[in-house]
């Protein structure tokens, strides 16, 4: 089997696809919950990152606009006028 991962070594790549075969649906949720909290934040974070004077409305304006995509977001949230 090929390394399905360059920077993972083997033998720890072998042990995680063995723990995720041995998991259970609700431990593969739960897993999966935390990947996507943690590609959230980094979303967010690098949202920050780029536009420093942004209020925390702007933040999320701007991160349903990520996720969502401009016409889903206006739907879901109204106009967001801090956006720009």
């Amino acid at each position: 089997m090929s390394a399905l991962n360059l920077d993972t070594h083997p033998i720890m790549e072998a042990l995680q696809i063995q723990l995720l075969r041995q998991a259970n649906s609700i431990q593969k949720l739960e897993i999966l919950a935390g990947l996507n909290a943690s590609a959230r934040m980094l979303a967010v974070i690098g949202l920050r990152s780029r536009y420093p004077q942004a209020s925390e409305t702007e933040i999320q304006g701007r991160l349903a606009r990520l996720l969502l995509g401009e016409d889903l977001a206006r739907k879901v949230y109204g106009e967001l006028n801090d956006v720009t």
